[in-house]
């Protein structure tokens, strides 16, 4: 049952999470999910069958660009990169998620 709450909450704020990963530097997928899960404290952990169709869905909406370079481990990789359209889509989103995030703090009454 937890698992299900953070998947369906991922399913809503994924595209945000990709944008803020990919704010300060390019990677790669398994990069993306990597730092995801390290700076929520494992709390997210996006699986494959998530994390790529979003990618493929954000770079179809030019809102990230994608390059072909080495991993870590010296193998190729398809690294993604913000483009302008991504940083203008990230900054709605997250001024979406802070409204929403309000609103639900002031139903649960945990603003005073």
């Amino acid at each position: 049952m937890a698992s299900e709450k953070k998947t369906s909450l991922l399913q809503g704020s994924l595209d945000m999470l990709i944008l803020q990963s990919l704010r300060k530097e390019s990677r790669h997928g398994y990069s993306i999910a990597k730092y995801l899960k390290k700076v929520s404290e494992d709390f997210l952990q996006v699986e494959e069958g998530s994390l790529y169709p979003a990618l493929h869905r954000m770079e179809r909406r030019g809102w990230i660009t994608s390059f072909w370079g080495a991993s870590e481990s010296n193998r190729r990789a398809k690294f993604y990169e913000l483009s302008p359209e991504g940083k203008r889509q990230l900054k709605t989103e997250t001024e979406a998620w802070k409204q929403m995030s309000q609103a639900i703090d002031r139903v649960m009454g945990f603003q005073t």
